[in-house]
């Protein structure tokens, strides 16, 4: 016995329930078939730290429309999911957690924070892939992965292993962005710039001996207890005697040299530049080419060295404040220019960021970078959009050796090895504990590796690489990975040169970037407008379908979107819609398996909806494969809503009505195949509700999620039979108009008189006049005299409806002479005010302005109602 759908929708009722079912049967799980092709996304992997946000479920959405459409077309799809253990958040969660307990990373030691780490991981790391269950995505889940996995650091370990021997990774003392509140360095790519007010203090550095000053600039005041030397240009005819003599560093006394370097442009300021080569990558370079020494002024919480006693302990900018005082004291300061400009933060926690020389790990970039640029411009590799690629360039072709260790425990340990002896350095991808110079005690480098190295990994080092696994072999490379605009540095960028460097093949062939999910006005969502959304409490009120809908309307790739009520509102309601109609072909089904009938046994309506239907098949396939799924949702909201349920449900309601016969047996078998057919279209956007419906399709058995997506059938289109539909519909949506801007009633009804050289297509068309147009009855006509007649005109059609049929006069002279009434009253009030010296003098003028266009619009109005009342008394 078919199951019948409840009265109401209501997704709780299902939603579970039918993802428990998928699960049970491991319909997500995927097998390695050589004879089928292969469709493979691997999950951006969320951090454990994360809640679903709107931005994961964009994300996650698009990837499972992806999935399940390619599922349906007959791929084996693999959509591996799991998560990122973001040593910088999840550290920084923990510690805060144990500050609370009074307790520090210290107390515990490194084994002990890393035992309460992993509880932690236990207890909260799965937390957002429940919720991306609710979503409805449909992972792999028994190929779940983690970044720290065996797996996985294993990978780690093999490739940091194969850039150190190839001169790849190095470790050298650099300029690097750290962070004083994570207390890591962090690599370029998390660096946000934003704007800030700052000032450019002009400071007076005494030459030695006397004989005057130079003046310099700087936006970092503190960090001029660091300056070791003041530049100037080789060329520059002001300072060419200056060059090799010396300075006096105010308030530190020491003496440092002026040297010559090209850094010191001729047009810029004073053309002397103070250099802090600790402190800052372009001063960094210069200390380097002139030999200068390192002064560090900053520990690692930004606050003053031991060094500068006056200052010691101070935070930077309390520092900035009292050495500013003291410079101006002193008659140093020369001048303070107000300056807006672009200030490093860090990515994870907003700080400003100090430039700060410290001996860590690198990548060496360049090698790496060249071929994964190649991979782009050869078409390996393809952006959608396109224009993101610029990114991607401008990333790549500028890249700087990249900082990959960072000084945190929760996280891969960089696996490098010193001897406590001799200082022997070996890297290995096993544990060293002796030393294979000298046979001393080694201890292991303390830093871990930035995050995004194990996550650069992902594509395969998930599948089992550096193992040839029969995953490896047969879904790797990936098809198409979704994410971001804002990782395009971060993480695609790094991808492509580990696929290449490692595998020797591009890890995925296309990068689908979609933008932010943004609020009803256009903000970014965030904690400190309030303006962020739950999606879980959206799916708990709406469902996930709802959700799913609203995220994937009006999508297009790159964009930014809008996410508000009424638009979820409208994919609720697009739900119950779909629901209802279900609901109604499903009650009025006498048939136990759909079986279309022969072309010949099909009325028009049903050739025009079998027509419009693979239109509809066309328009979503082709999207979905340009990755328009906006576009192709749109196709089928059009189709499903206008097309199926306001007119050929409605088309159909006589012939089903004739329970038995063949007319009634064909309606119902169009009915039923093309809501199954039109279900199987939906199911990648809205995977529970069409599940749900299907189930209870007569004939039907299985999951509509593994069933066949439906192709375009040429033998189901029906050209000339649509067109003339067609024909008739646009009559018939004319007549529907004009009624209403009439003011008719459907319940009365009109004679309908058709003029039209389409005879054919309109002759066997009356029930559906009468049943969608009001209409007593419809006479075909060669031409119509009545001057009275009502006359609407289409491109197929002169309609006549005969105005005695359409108004009952006597109701509307009454209707009318109300109106009158009405409108006389509101025309002596406005005059009454607009007479009343007393308002004119008080009133602002747009409130009289006002007054007088409502007196205006009274008297138009009055005029029609007489016109109106003279046209209904002649008829009379």
């Amino acid at each position: 016995m078919r199951k019948e759908l409840p009265k109401t929708y209501n997704p709780a009722d299902f939603e579970d329930r039918i993802y428990g079912e998928w699960c049970e049967k491991g319909l997500f799980t995927p097998t390695v078939d050589h004879s089928k092709p292969h469709y493979s996304i691997v999950i951006p992997p969320p951090n454990i730290t994360g809640q679903l946000h709107m931005g994961h479920a964009l994300d996650n959405t698009l990837q499972d429309i992806l999935i399940r459409y390619k599922r349906m077309k007959g791929f084996s799809t693999l959509w591996l999911p799991g998560t990122d253990h973001a040593s910088i958040a999840t550290e920084a969660k923990i510690v805060e957690a144990m500050r609370k307990e009074g307790l520090s990373k210290e107390d515990l030691g490194r084994d002990g924070f890393l035992t309460r780490a992993w509880a932690w991981k236990e207890q909260y790391g799965g937390r957002i892939i429940s919720q991306l269950k609710k979503l409805g995505s449909s992972c792999d889940w028994s190929r779940e992965r983690f970044t720290l996995d065996e797996g996985c650091s294993e990978a780690v370990r093999e490739v940091f292993k194969r850039l150190y021997d190839k001169g790849l990774i190095y470790r050298g003392e650099r300029i690097i962005n750290w962070c004083p509140h994570c207390k890591t360095s962090i690599s370029n790519a998390e660096v946000d710039y934003e704007e800030q007010q700052g000032h450019f203090w002009h400071l007076r550095y005494p030459l030695v001996g006397g004989g005057g000053y130079v003046e310099v600039a700087t936006t970092r005041p503190e960090t001029m207890l660091g300056d070791t030397a003041v530049a100037v240009n080789p060329n520059d005819e002001r300072y060419k005697d200056l060059i090799g003599k010396y300075v006096v560093l105010p308030l530190v006394g020491r003496r440092i040299p002026i040297v010559a370097d090209e850094h010191a442009k001729l047009d810029k300021g004073t053309g002397c530049v103070k250099i802090t080569p600790a402190h800052d990558p372009n001063d960094f370079e210069v200390g380097r080419r002139c030999h200068l020494p390192m002064e560090v002024v900053l520990t690692e919480d930004a606050k003053i060295t031991e060094n500068y006693p006056k200052y010691a302990g101070m935070d930077r900018y309390e520092a900035r404040k009292a050495i500013i005082e003291d410079l101006r004291a002193g008659g140093y300061l020369a001048e303070i220019e107000d300056l807006t400009h672009e200030v490093g933060t860090c990515y994870r926690c907003g700080t400003t960021i100090e430039p700060m020389i410290s001996l860590q790990w690198f990548v060496r970039m360049m090698p790496l970078a060249e071929p994964a640029i190649e991979a782009v411009r050869d078409g390996r590799i393809r952006f959608v959009p396109e224009r993101f690629d610029k990114n991607y360039f401008h990333w790549m072709e500028n890249s700087q050796d990249w900082c990959i260790s960072r000084q945190l425990w929760w996280g891969h340990r960089i696996p490098a090895y010193y001897c406590d002896a001799c200082g022997e350095t070996v890297v290995s991808k096993e544990d060293c504990t002796v030393c294979p110079k000298c046979g001393g005690h080694m201890t292991q480098d303390p830093d871990t590796l930035d995050t995004w190295f194990s996550s650069a990994l992902w594509p395969f080092s998930t599948m089992g690489w550096p193992h040839e696994t029969e995953d490896l072999k047969y879904f790797y490379p990936t098809n198409t990975l979704v994410t971001g605009y804002d990782i395009i540095t971060f993480w695609v960028s790094r991808m492509i040169f580990s696929g290449l460097e490692y595998t020797g093949q591009v890890p995925f062939d296309t990068v689908l970037i979609h933008g932010l999910v943004r609020d009803a006005q256009g903000r970014k969502m965030s904690k400190s407008l309030g303006n962020g959304i739950d999606p879980l409490e959206i799916i708990d009120k709406y469902g996930a379908d709802a959700l799913r809908f609203a995220l994937a309307t009006g999508n297009s790739p790159g964009n930014d979107m809008r996410f508000s009520d009424e638009k979820i509102e409208a994919a609720r309601n697009f739900a119950n819609k779909l629901w209802n109609a279900a609901r109604f072909v499903m009650m009025n089904l006498e048939i136990e398996k759909i079986e279309l009938p022969a072309a010949e046994n099909l009325s028009a309506a049903d050739k025009w909806i079998l027509t419009k239907f693979e239109e509809c098949v066309q328009a979503v396939s082709g999207n979905i494969e340009k990755y328009e799924v906006g576009i192709a949702l749109s196709s089928l909201y059009d189709f499903i809503w206008d097309i199926y349920c306001d007119w050929y449900i409605e088309l159909s309601k006589a012939a089903v009505s004739d329970k038995g016969s063949a007319q009634s047996i064909a309606a119902q078998n169009v009915l039923a195949y093309v809501l199954r057919e039109t279900l199987k279209l939906l199911h990648p956007f809205m995977p529970f509700i069409t599940e749900e419906i299907y189930n209870g399709l007569p004939g039907e058995d299985g999951y509509i999620m593994v069933k066949d997506f439906p192709e375009y059938d040429e033998s189901l289109v029906f050209t000339e039979a649509a067109a003339g539909m067609e024909k008739v519909i646009d009559a018939i949506r004319a007549i529907r108009a004009r009624r209403a801007e009439m003011g008719v009633v459907p319940s009365r009804k009109a004679k309908v008189y058709i003029q039209t050289k389409y005879t054919e297509d309109f002759a066997s068309a009356g029930a559906y006049f009468e049943r969608l147009a009001s209409a007593a009855s419809v006479e075909l006509v060669d031409s119509y005299a009545d001057d009275t007649a009502v006359q609407i005109i289409t491109d197929a059609a002169a309609v006549y409806i005969p105005l005695a049929d359409m108004i009952d006069f006597a109701a509307e002279l009454k209707r009318l002479e109300g109106e009158m009434k009405t409108v006389e009253s509101e025309i002596a009030r406005a005059e009454a005010k607009l007479a009343n010296e007393g308002f004119i003098a008080r009133a602002p003028q747009q409130v009289v302005d006002g007054e007088k266009a409502k007196l205006e619009k009274y008297r138009e109005k009055k005029a029609g109602i007489e016109a109106a009342l003279a046209q209904v008394k002649g008829m009379m």
